[in-house]
C-alpha cells in the first residue's frame, strides 16, 4: 500500500467528521436563527461537551486496546459523592478546595485501577468486570449519599472552576489540557503506540516484550481518571454530587468515540476523531432543545449516527484492505 493510499482514509474519516459538524452548524443556523449562533448558545454547546469529552478521551484508550468500559458513568457520580460528602466539604474549608478535585480524581483512579486489575490478572472479560463496577459504583453512591443530593459549598472551589478565564468555562479549558493531553500520549509516546499494538495484535504485542497485562491495569486506571476529571466538572456545572450524575454516559461516550473513528476491534484510535463525535453529539443536543423537539427522536437520530458511523468503518476497512492486498 503507498504512504499516499494509506493516508487517504484517515483524511476522508476526519473529513466527513468536520462536514458533518458543519453540516449540523449550518442546521442550527437556519432552524434556531440567533439563539443557536449566539456566542452564550456556543459556549453552551462546549461546556455540555466537556463532560462526555473528557471522560471520552479515556474510553478512546480503552477501545483501541480492544477493550471496553462500561462503568465510567456510574464511577463518575461514585467520584462525584464521595467529592461532594460533609467530611470531604470539612477538609476543603481547612486545607483548601483541591481537597475535593483530589478526592474525586482518587475515586475514579481506584475504580479504574479495580476494573483493569479484574480484567488482566482476574482474566474477567472487560464487559462483565465493567458492568459489575457500573452497578456496585451505582449502588455505593446511593449508599453514601442516602439517595439524596449533596450540594457543595465550597466558594473557593467555585471560583476556580466556575471562572471563565479568556472568555470560555474553566470546565471547558480543563476539556481541552485533556484532549491535548490524550492526543499527545496516544501519537507521540510509547504508551500509545503500545496501546494500538495490544488492540492490533495482543500475541504479537505479547512476543514483542510488551508487558500486556500492566498495560491493560494502566489503561482502565486512565479511564476511571477521567471518570474522575468528570466528576470535578459535573460538580462545577450542577453544585452538588448526585448518585444519578452519568446515567447512560458510558454510552455516549462509546458513541463518540465510535463515530470518532476508532475500531471497536481495537488496533486504531483518534483523540482528534474522539473530539468532533463530541461536539457532533453536543451540537445535535442542543438544535433539538432550541427546536424544542422529542427526546426520542433525538434518541433516534444518535442510534442512526452510530450505525451509519459503523457501517462507513467497515467500508473503509475493507478499502483498506483491498487496497494493501
Amino acid at each position: 500500500m503507498s504512504a499516499r493510499s494509506g493516508l487517504m482514509g484517515p483524511a476522508l474519516r476526519m473529513g466527513g467528521l468536520v462536514f458533518a459538524l458543519i453540516l449540523l452548524v449550518v442546521v442550527g443556523a437556519v432552524t434556531a436563527g440567533e439563539r443557536f449562533m449566539s456566542p452564550g448558545n456556543l459556549t453552551t454547546i462546549l461546556s455540555l461537551a466537556a463532560v462526555t469529552g473528557v471522560v471520552s478521551i479515556g474510553m478512546t484508550f480503552v477501545i483501541t486496546s480492544g477493550g471496553i468500559d462500561l462503568s465510567v458513568g456510574a464511577v463518575l457520580g461514585l467520584a462525584s459523592i464521595w467529592a461532594s460528602t460533609l467530611s470531604t466539604q470539612y477538609m476543603a474549608e481547612d486545607y483548601g478546595w483541591w481537597v475535593i478535585v483530589v478526592t474525586a480524581l482518587a475515586v475514579g483512579l481506584a475504580a479504574g485501577l479495580v476494573n483493569g486489575a479484574l480484567i488482566a490478572y482476574g482474566k474477567v472479560p472487560a464487559f462483565i468486570a465493567t458492568l459489575a463496577m457500573l452497578a456496585a459504583a451505582r449502588g455505593l453512591a446511593e449508599i453514601i449519599a442516602g439517595r439524596r443530593t449533596q450540594i457543595v459549598d465550597v466558594e473557593p472551589f467555585f471560583d476556580v472552576f466556575q471562572a471563565r478565564p479568556l472568555g470560555l468555562p474553566t470546565i471547558v479549558w480543563i476539556f481541552v489540557v485533556v484532549a491535548a493531553a490524550g492526543w499527545f500520549l496516544l501519537n507521540r509516546t510509547t504508551f500509545g503506540r503500545r496501546t494500538v499494538a495490544v488492540g492490533g495484535n495482543p500475541e504479537a504485542s505479547r512476543l514483542a516484550g510488551i508487558k500486556i497485562k500492566r498495560h491493560t491495569l494502566y489503561l482502565y486506571g486512565l479511564a476511571g481518571l477521567t471518570a474522575g476529571i468528570g466528576a470535578v466538572i459535573m460538580l462545577a456545572r450542577t453544585t452538588a454530587g448526585s448518585s444519578t450524575h452519568g446515567t447512560l454516559l458510558e454510552l455516549d461516550a462509546i458513541a463518540a468515540v465510535v463515530v470518532g473513528g476508532t475500531l471497536l476491534a481495537g488496533g486504531r484510535g483518534t483523540i482528534t476523531g474522539t473530539v468532533l463525535g463530541v461536539l457532533i453529539f453536543s451540537t445535535l443536543t442542543n438544535i433539538f432543545v432550541l427546536n424544542n423537539l422529542d427526546s426520542s427522536v433525538q434518541a433516534i437520530a444518535k442510534g442512526a449516527i452510530i450505525v451509519v458511523a459503523v457501517l462507513l468503518q467497515q467500508w473503509f476497512a475493507s478499502r483498506e484492505k483491498a487496497t494493501s492486498t
